[in-house]
């Protein structure tokens, strides 16, 4: 049963991964931007970036960053937390 929960566990977070990465390559895009699957890799994700950029906005040196340090340290949680599923 424990190895059951780690694996789905697992998955969804590669699967939030793979969308992470989608939404990255996408935004270099302008047309890909506005589609519809760019606004569903946004709603996906952007709740658990959003957490990061309220913190990231209270440094005026990370407001002015040319990348988007919030959705760095999101995606660094994500393998954060498969690591430590993984330990287990």
């Amino acid at each position: 049963m424990n190895t059951f929960v780690i694996y789905f566990a697992s998955s969804i977070i590669r699967c939030l991964e793979f969308l992470f990465f989608a939404r990255a390559i996408m935004s270099w895009f302008p047309q890909g931007r506005e589609s519809k699957i760019a606004e569903f890799f946004y709603l996906v994700t952007e709740p658990l970036i959003h957490p990061f950029r309220k913190l990231t906005e209270q440094f005026d040196a990370l407001r002015s960053f040319p990348i988007d340090i919030a959705f760095l340290l999101a995606f660094l949680s994500l393998e954060l937390i498969l690591t430590l599923l993984y330990s287990l």
